[in-house]
């Protein structure tokens, strides 16, 4: 996963504010520590994977 994935400090910190803001999955990071996923970080992801998506080749019909 990369470190782009994961929550800042002050992303955290709006969760426990706000824990409605949590979807019910966590992440755990490098030292063990569970990070709430949002709905943020998974709007992030599909639109990193929308950017990044490339249609698959035709294939020859036989």
């Amino acid at each position: 996963m990369s470190v782009h994935a994961l929550q800042t400090c002050r992303e955290s910190a709006e969760i426990m504010i706000h824990p409605s803001s949590c979807t019910g999955g966590f992440l755990l990071d490098e030292q063990g520590r569970e990070i709430a996923i949002t709905e943020q970080m998974i709007q992030h992801a599909c639109n990193e994977l929308e950017r990044q998506w490339v249609p698959a080749p035709r294939q020859a019909s036989h």
